[in-house]
């Protein structure tokens, strides 16, 4: 668990004119002036999302604010955005840690830097209760020519494009539960997930099935890292060093199995500059 001597809660908007002049500056000059380190998430079930107080909940939330606090940082502040707005709010300063869940992908490593890996999972479709269309990969949505919802800046976007799929044939929404409105609705045949959320959902509602995340090609296998400004390297580096030391560790499991977070899900060997050149 967690605590914050600082705690706020602020909402940002990708559209807020003149806020990166107001909060510049790299992380450890704002540490040095003794302000807050400010996360920023979006309101994803499972990886990261902000309790009835605000609190920042969720696995990697867990694990982001654990590492900090092994470095002696407790004083955080939180700023919960739309996932489509993470990659440019951390780039126009208004917050400093992406914590919200973010795969490490190629076209990602271009804009911001990422921490060593702390998870490794797959994605996952939810579907129609007993899945009608029989559909488990990318290839069955082509196949019966169905719809595909994804949530807007997710690597399911890019995956399904990858492996055929047209603009047309994928409808993209704000975020998990438009997904599965879209599905229980009948607007779209499947939906794709990360396997946390797809398997929160079918667990939680009898309207939808989940797909096995085996089923989707190798490649489509991610590892999730912190996100950082590359202005930040240094305070990267050391978070990286603390990192090392904490994923994995007895505090850490404890911390994250409400979530579903189990050995299976840890990161192994594989790097962040590896995972960079190849996701």
């Amino acid at each position: 668990m967690f605590k914050l001597t600082k705690y706020i809660v602020a909402v940002a908007f990708v559209f807020v004119a003149g806020a990166s002049a107001v909060f510049a500056g790299p992380i450890d000059d704002r540490i040095k002036a003794g302000e807050a380190i400010r996360i920023g998430f979006s309101n994803i079930p499972i990886w990261g999302f902000p309790d009835e107080n605000g609190a920042p909940k969720g696995f990697v939330n867990e694990i982001a604010v654990g590492i900090l606090e092994s470095m002696g940082h407790d004083n955080i502040e939180t700023v919960v955005t739309d996932w489509s707005g993470l990659i440019p709010g951390l780039q126009a300063n208004r917050y400093d840690i992406i914590t919200g869940g973010l795969y490490i992908l190629n076209s990602r490593c271009k804009n911001i830097a990422f921490s060593e890996p702390i998870a490794q999972t797959g994605d996952a479709f939810i579907v129609p209760a007993g899945n009608p269309k029989g559909i488990e990969n990318y290839k069955d949505i082509l196949r019966t020519q169905s719809i595909l919802a994804a949530v807007a800046g997710y690597n399911t976007v890019e995956a399904a494009k990858k492996q055929g799929l047209t603009d047309s044939m994928i409808i993209q929404v704000p975020g998990p539960t438009e997904i599965l409105a879209a599905i229980k609705a009948g607007r779209a045949d499947a939906g794709g997930l990360t396997y946390f959320e797809a398997a929160d959902f079918a667990k939680n509602d009898a309207a939808v099935d989940v797909t096995n995340p085996g089923a989707l090609p190798d490649w489509s296998q991610n590892w999730v890292g912190i996100g950082f400004r590359d202005a930040d390297a240094e305070f990267m580096a050391k978070f990286n060093t603390a990192l090392a030391k904490y994923v994995g560790s007895k505090k850490m499991m404890a911390a994250v199995a409400p979530y579903g977070y189990t050995e299976n899900e840890l990161p192994g060997d594989k790097t962040a500059e590896w995972v960079c050149a190849n996701r």
